[in-house]
Formats: C-alpha cells, sequence, structure tokens
C-alpha cells in the first residue's frame, strides 16, 4: 500500500530527466500520473515503461489551451486532481545585453506564465471539493510543487532571463500558498542547484532541443562544469532521482504542514545557502 493510493498528479516536463524521475518515484508510491512533453513518442515511451497507471498529454504548454487541456487529461482519465508539478522548462543563455527579446519572452512563458495557466485551469477541481470537505468538518490534502532554481534566487551571470522567469514562480507560489491555504492545498516550491540533466550538460555537441520549429542549445561550457566539486560542499552533482526525492517529499503526506516554502536541493551548493 502506497501513501499516494489513488492520488492523481500532473508532471510537466515527464519524457525525461528529474520530470520523469519524478513521474516514476510518485507512481512507485501509488499515484496515478499524467506524463507530459514536447517529444510525443518519447513520452509515451515514459508512460509505458512506468510502472503504475498513467495518461499522456503532448505538445506545447505555451500555446493556446494547452494548458487547460492537460489539467482535462488527468480529470477525463480519474476524475479526480490531487497534485501538480510544474517542471517543464529549458534555457536560452546569453549576457543580457545579447539577449533578444524572444529569448526573454520564451523563459517568462515556460517557466512563469506556464505554472500559472495550468493552476488557474486546476483551480476548480481543486478548490471546489476543498470547499466540501471544509464543510463536512475534514481535512484533504493537495499539493502544488513549482520547481525553481538557485539561478532565479540567487541570480546567475548570462541566464538574466532564466533567473526572471524562475525567481517570479516563486513569488507565484508564495502568492497562491495565502490565497489558497484554507483549501489545504499545500504549495511550494524547490530550488534546484546542479542536477545532472541535459541543461547542465556539456554544451558542446549535439545537446539541443526543437521547440516551435526553432533549434534550441542547451547545457553549460565543459570548463565551467569542472567547477562542480569546489562550490557544492557534498562534492558531487545531484542526480534526477535526487532531485525527485524533494518533489515527492512536497507531494507527500509528510508536507501538510509545509506551505509557502522555497526547497533548496542543491548538495549545499555556495550559490543557494543563503536563500
Amino acid at each position: 500500500m502506497g501513501v499516494l493510493d489513488d492520488k492523481v498528479a500532473i508532471v510537466t516536463g515527464s519524457a525525461r530527466g528529474i520530470g520523469r524521475a519524478t513521474a516514476e518515484l510518485l507512481a512507485e508510491h501509488g499515484a496515478k500520473v499524467v506524463i507530459n512533453d514536447l517529444e510525443a513518442d518519447l513520452a509515451r515511451e515514459a508512460a509505458g515503461a512506468i510502472d503504475g497507471e498513467t495518461a499522456v498529454y503532448t505538445g506545447d504548454l505555451t500555446l493556446g489551451e494547452a494548458p487547460g487541456e492537460l489539467v482535462q487529461t488527468a480529470i477525463d482519465a480519474w476524475g479526480r486532481l490531487d497534485s501538480i508539478v510544474n517542471n517543464a522548462g529549458y534555457t536560452i543563455d546569453a549576457p543580457i545585453h545579447k539577449m533578444s527579446d524572444e529569448a526573454l519572452e520564451r523563459m517568462l512563458d515556460i517557466h512563469t506564465v506556464v505554472p500559472f495557466k495550468v493552476i488557474r485551469a486546476a483551480a476548480p477541481h481543486l478548490r471546489e471539493p476543498a470547499k466540501r470537505e471544509r464543510e463536512e468538518g475534514r481535512e484533504v490534502f493537495r499539493k502544488i510543487v513549482n520547481v525553481s532554481s538557485i539561478s532565479g534566487t540567487m541570480g546567475n551571470a548570462g541566464q538574466a532571463n532564466y533567473s526572471a522567469g524562475k525567481n517570479a514562480v516563486v513569488g507565484l507560489t508564495k502568492t497562491l500558498a495565502k490565497e489558497w491555504g484554507q483549501f489545504k492545498i499545500n504549495v511550494n516550491a524547490v530550488a534546484f542547484g546542479w542536477i545532472e540533466t541535459r541543461l547542465t550538460a556539456t554544451k558542446e555537441g549535439e545537446n539541443t532541443m526543437e521547440i516551435g520549429g526553432r533549434t534550441v542549445q542547451l547545457g553549460i561550457p565543459e570548463a565551467m562544469r569542472g567547477m562542480a566539486t569546489y562550490v557544492i560542499p557534498l562534492g558531487r552533482t545531484g542526480t534526477p532521482e535526487e532531485a525527485a526525492g524533494g518533489v515527492f517529499f512536497l507531494c507527500s503526506p509528510w508536507s501538510n504542514f509545509v506551505h509557502g516554502q522555497v526547497l533548496n536541493i542543491t548538495g549545499g551548493q555556495f550559490t543557494g545557502m543563503t536563500t
């Protein structure tokens, strides 16, 4: 018997990396999970590989009615929604004097506007059952976890756009915590440090993704990767599975009295120890 039995979760950007590790961990503990990703084949492969009940919604969440359609996928499949993990994202790096308007707007769209729209679309499915439970004198907790970064909470050279989007989602988190605490909807964020994903892999080679017909270069220069052991007291970068552990905690019953917080998952990385 799992601690998340019969719970329904949406995890955006969950075909690979931290998102997939999170979806797998939630499912391992009993949750039914909606897998979402831009890459349809990869999303279906991830859903099929997960040991548990899954549904799939593919597509660009920055377009049209996609956030509402994502939420409706969970409702159509299982008739309820208990947890949302707003994880989808990527980077477009440049110093600010070389950064285009498009690069800024894309980062704000995926890291701040999309979580806002997904949460807004989910509002009736989270608030209305909570109102009934409150009238009945019952406490049933639901969870929202927004993914931020220490680039957002502390800043990072070359990432003015990404940092702005990741900082803004912290403000969204704290505001929503004040609005929805009355409904026993825990709203928290995680701020990741150096986790081994495509975003922190070497910038050289074929580390790219296609978004809206544009090829986006991911990763960081190899010289910067060599700094990891110097800035992380634990002496290494984190794994997607370790990152997922913090998200799982905030989706679990053990976090019922954790609300409006930002959990740093950094290995003690120096740039994130004072947030």
